[in-house]
């Protein structure tokens, strides 16, 4: 009986542990599956062609090529106090350090600045002030020298208010006080580090090359500096009008940033605002932190009430809730990637909802074609578009949920599902957008750059690269000549100190083109007056 019982236990020993491994061969089967679906997906991205492309809804055969790619879509990445902008004033006088190494410098153009309402009849010319200044064309640097003629009075006993016995102009405002670069210059140094993503030092080489010698990375980096604060209330301004608009999107990256207390980099995240319609764009920078209340604090600061279309990071859930006056928009192509990812392991399924979805970017491209207005536009999604989009749902409700959460059709139809409520508000007006791609092409350029100058120094540091690259991706929007744009306006701001709101809306990258038109091609001129229109 005993040998019985131990027979029988054993048995019962082997049915258990047949019954585990036969658990984890299939947990090991699905991971396998989900592990393949993956690598196929990252060897398309990484072989296959780099963006997608709108094709033909003509069957199967043309949605999914050899590369997998179907529908419209670009690629998916994952503020301090207000300082009044310093006067420059530079003077001749005791060279300092390594200014003498400049010198070698052309002078190609002189300025002479006489003083106003000078009686010559009373006055005679005894000496002069000059200035120099470096500015900088592409590839050349050069100097230019900022004459005063100093007047004394003929008859040295005549009498005169006090500071009336010699006469000269006051000096001009230049960007940084007391220093060297001129207006062109510190242009061309944002320009190389911010659109052609060039670091400082490389910077001190390549000025170096063209006759500026003994410049340390620390001064331009202090120029740098002074710049933003002349700059940062002309990037106040355009945060405000970017939230003016009613229909916004928002998205994030990341960027380095060191910590002097660990001597490392932080993994810290900056955001990025657009208004649509209006093509501007902002980015700002909090610290590093990514928490919703980042974008919320900012909106509701600015009383924002509209749209905003971003991916499905939950900060944007959690930081906005229904009926509170911002209306969260989901975008497509984030959906439309999960499902792709899926196709590997399951292709019947995955493939079914990307025609779908193939389908709502055909309805958009007719509606391009056909030049639809907004409402136009909106009435054909309501006929079009929204029974595509309920068949969706249904399909997500029936079909879709009955997928494992641990497999990549399962993820896929989970991601879209507690999404596609927000998704469904492009139904209700035209102007909105199928994807939140713009916004990805948008924040693109602070990727690149962490590519090539790796981090900031500090988080003021990554503050000062939100205002520039704020100003550059508006000038990039509106087709403005970023060089011809910077060189005129840093000029002008030491002029602005006490410039209304108004003034400043003036000379964003937007309006700045209307009084400025040789900077932008004739027919992005043209596209901008019409949208002013």
């Amino acid at each position: 009986m005993a040998s019985e019982e131990i027979l029988h236990m054993t048995i019962e020993s082997l049915v258990k542990t047949n019954e585990q491994q036969a658990r984890q061969l299939e947990e090991m089967s699905v991971r396998i599956k989900e592990l393949t679906a993956q690598l196929a997906w990252f060897q398309r991205r990484m072989f296959g062609r780099s963006s997608e492309k709108r094709m033909a809804l003509d069957g199967q055969p043309s949605l999914f090529d050899s590369t997998g790619e179907s529908v419209p879509v670009t690629g998916m990445e994952e503020e301090g106090p207000e300082e009044k902008p310093v006067r420059t004033v530079i003077s001749r006088k005791g060279k300092h350090g390594s200014r003498e190494n400049w010198e070698n410098l052309p002078v190609l153009e002189t300025i002479i600045h006489e003083p106003e309402d000078i009686d010559l009849g009373r006055y005679r010319r005894i000496g002069e002030e000059i200035t120099y200044v470096v500015e900088h064309k592409p590839g050349k640097l050069y100097r230019v020298a900022h004459v005063r003629p100093k007047y004394g009075l003929i008859n040295p006993a005549e009498i005169v208010e006090r500071g009336k016995g010699i006469l000269i102009a006051p000096m001009p405002l230049f960007p940084i006080y007391k220093g060297v670069p001129g207006a062109s210059l510190l242009a061309e140094i944002l320009l190389q580090k911010y659109e052609y993503h060039m670091p400082f030092y490389r910077q001190v080489k390549q000025l170096a090359h063209l006759g500026m010698n003994g410049l340390k990375e620390a001064t331009i980096t202090g120029w740098f500096k002074r710049s933003m604060e002349l700059l940062r209330p002309l990037y106040n301004v355009l945060v405000k009008e970017i939230l003016r608009s009613d229909y916004c999107q928002a998205d994030e990256t990341t960027t380095n940033v060191i910590n002097p207390e660990k001597h490392a980099t932080d993994r810290e995240y900056v955001w990025m605002i657009r208004a649509v319609t209006e093509k501007l764009a902002a980015f700002f920078y909090e610290e590093g932190s990514r928490s919703g209340k980042v974008i919320k604090e900012l909106t509701d600061r600015h009383n924002y009430k509209g749209y905003l279309q971003c991916d499905g990071f939950a900060g944007y859930t959690s930081a906005y809730k229904p009926g509170l006056g911002v209306t969260l928009v989901n975008c497509l192509a984030h959906i439309r990637r999960y499902f792709e990812q899926a196709l590997e392991e399951n292709r019947k399924p995955a493939s079914w909802f990307l025609r779908k979805i193939q389908g709502l970017y055909m309805i958009e491209h007719e509606c391009d074609r056909d030049g639809m207005t907004y409402e136009q536009r909106r009435l054909e999604r309501e006929s079009r578009s929204k029974p595509l989009m309920e068949e969706m749902r249904t399909w997500m409700e029936t079909e879709g949920l009955r997928y494992s959460q641990r497999t990549l059709i399962g993820k896929a139809v989970s991601y879209a599902y507690t999404r596609w409520g927000n998704m469904m508000h492009i139904l209700d007006d035209g102007r909105l957008l199928l994807d939140n791609n713009l916004a990805e092409n948008e924040i693109r350029p602070i990727t690149l750059g962490r590519k090539n100058y790796l981090f900031c120094g500090n988080h003021e540091a990554a503050e000062n690269m939100c205002v520039i690259t704020s100003l550059l991706a508006t000038c990039r929007n509106h087709n403005v000549n970023p060089r011809t744009y910077l060189n005129d306006i840093i000029a002008r701001m030491p002029y602005m100190e006490k410039a209304s709101e108004e003034e400043l809306i003036d000379i964003l990258p937007h309006r700045w083109i209307f009084s400025n038109p040789e900077a932008v091609p004739f027919v992005a001129l043209l596209s901008a007056t019409a949208a002013a229109l």
